[in-house]
Protein backbone atom coordinates (compact mmCIF):
# COMPACT_ATOMS: atom_id res chain seq x y z
CA UNK A 1 0.00 0.00 0.00
CA UNK A 2 0.95 3.44 -0.29
CA UNK A 3 0.14 6.85 0.53
CA UNK A 4 -0.51 9.67 -2.11
CA UNK A 5 -0.10 13.09 -0.52
CA UNK A 6 -0.65 16.20 -2.84
CA UNK A 7 -0.46 19.69 -2.64
CA UNK A 8 -2.61 21.68 -4.68
CA UNK A 9 -3.92 25.23 -5.40
CA UNK A 10 -7.50 25.82 -4.09
CA UNK A 11 -8.76 26.35 -6.84
CA UNK A 12 -7.72 23.43 -8.99
CA UNK A 13 -9.96 21.31 -6.02
CA UNK A 14 -13.22 20.79 -7.87
CA UNK A 15 -10.89 19.52 -11.06
CA UNK A 16 -9.15 16.98 -9.03
CA UNK A 17 -11.85 15.77 -7.12
CA UNK A 18 -14.04 15.56 -10.53
CA UNK A 19 -11.30 13.29 -11.83
CA UNK A 20 -10.55 11.02 -8.66
CA UNK A 21 -14.14 10.15 -8.36
CA UNK A 22 -13.83 8.44 -12.32
CA UNK A 23 -11.12 6.00 -10.60
CA UNK A 24 -12.98 3.13 -9.71
CA UNK A 25 -10.19 1.57 -6.93
CA UNK A 26 -10.05 4.82 -5.12
CA UNK A 27 -11.07 4.44 -1.42
CA UNK A 28 -11.38 7.82 -0.40
CA UNK A 29 -9.08 10.85 0.10
CA UNK A 30 -9.02 13.38 2.81
CA UNK A 31 -8.71 17.02 1.45
CA UNK A 32 -7.46 19.90 4.35
CA UNK A 33 -6.68 23.62 3.72
CA UNK A 34 -2.97 24.38 4.50
CA UNK A 35 -0.86 27.25 4.52
CA UNK A 36 2.89 27.74 3.33
CA UNK A 37 5.43 28.59 1.40
CA UNK A 38 7.82 27.41 -1.47
CA UNK A 39 10.63 28.27 -3.12
CA UNK A 40 8.82 30.51 -5.73
CA UNK A 41 5.61 31.10 -4.43
CA UNK A 42 4.54 32.60 -0.60
CA UNK A 43 7.49 34.44 0.01
CA UNK A 44 6.78 38.20 0.63
CA UNK A 45 4.58 38.27 -2.65
CA UNK A 46 3.76 41.58 -4.12
CA UNK A 47 1.45 42.43 -6.76
CA UNK A 48 0.23 39.08 -7.27
CA UNK A 49 -2.93 38.09 -7.34
CA UNK A 50 -2.29 34.92 -4.91
CA UNK A 51 -3.62 35.48 -1.16
CA UNK A 52 -0.60 35.61 1.28
CA UNK A 53 -0.58 36.14 5.05
CA UNK A 54 1.92 35.81 6.95
CA UNK A 55 4.34 34.80 4.25
CA UNK A 56 2.56 32.02 3.44
CA UNK A 57 -0.17 31.18 0.78
CA UNK A 58 -3.35 28.98 1.22
CA UNK A 59 -3.13 25.32 -0.06
CA UNK A 60 -4.94 22.43 -0.35
CA UNK A 61 -3.64 18.88 0.84
CA UNK A 62 -5.11 15.76 -0.41
CA UNK A 63 -4.24 12.51 0.89
CA UNK A 64 -5.23 8.94 0.16
CA UNK A 65 -3.96 5.53 0.76
CA UNK A 66 -4.23 3.36 -2.64
CA UNK A 67 -2.98 -0.24 -3.67
CA UNK A 68 0.56 -0.48 -4.95
CA UNK A 69 -0.92 -1.17 -8.40
CA UNK A 70 -3.23 2.20 -8.76
CA UNK A 71 -0.28 4.56 -7.72
CA UNK A 72 0.61 5.55 -10.94
CA UNK A 73 -3.03 5.72 -12.50
CA UNK A 74 -3.93 8.13 -9.36
CA UNK A 75 -1.11 10.67 -9.26
CA UNK A 76 -1.19 10.98 -12.72
CA UNK A 77 -4.83 11.80 -12.28
CA UNK A 78 -3.81 14.60 -9.95
CA UNK A 79 -1.11 15.76 -11.44
CA UNK A 80 -3.64 16.16 -15.15
CA UNK A 81 -6.56 17.57 -13.04
CA UNK A 82 -3.96 20.26 -11.19
CA UNK A 83 -1.70 21.41 -13.71
CA UNK A 84 -2.06 25.30 -14.68
CA UNK A 85 1.56 25.53 -15.89
CA UNK A 86 2.14 28.25 -13.54
CA UNK A 87 5.05 28.45 -10.90
CA UNK A 88 3.24 27.02 -7.95
CA UNK A 89 1.15 24.34 -9.20
CA UNK A 90 2.09 22.06 -6.41
CA UNK A 91 3.76 18.48 -5.42
CA UNK A 92 2.65 14.98 -5.29
CA UNK A 93 4.45 12.54 -2.58
CA UNK A 94 3.91 9.15 -2.38
CA UNK A 95 5.09 7.11 0.86
CA UNK A 96 5.17 3.80 1.94
CA UNK A 97 2.55 2.05 4.38
CA UNK A 98 3.72 -0.24 6.21
CA UNK A 99 0.61 -1.27 8.23
CA UNK A 100 -3.29 0.45 8.31
CA UNK A 101 -6.06 -0.82 10.87
CA UNK A 102 -9.31 -0.11 9.98
CA UNK A 103 -11.03 1.76 13.51
CA UNK A 104 -14.58 -0.06 13.12
CA UNK A 105 -14.02 -3.59 11.96
CA UNK A 106 -10.16 -4.26 13.43
CA UNK A 107 -9.46 -5.06 10.00
CA UNK A 108 -5.59 -4.45 9.74
CA UNK A 109 -3.90 -4.29 5.94
CA UNK A 110 -0.40 -4.62 5.10
CA UNK A 111 2.62 -5.95 7.36
CA UNK A 112 -0.04 -7.63 9.42
CA UNK A 113 -2.58 -9.25 6.62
Amino acid sequence: MKEIKAIIRVHQLDAVLNALHTHPELPGVTVSTVRGFGRTVGRNETGSNVPVQYGTVEMIKLECVVNDEDVDDIVDMMRQASHTGNVGDGKICVYTVELMVKIRTGIRLGRAE
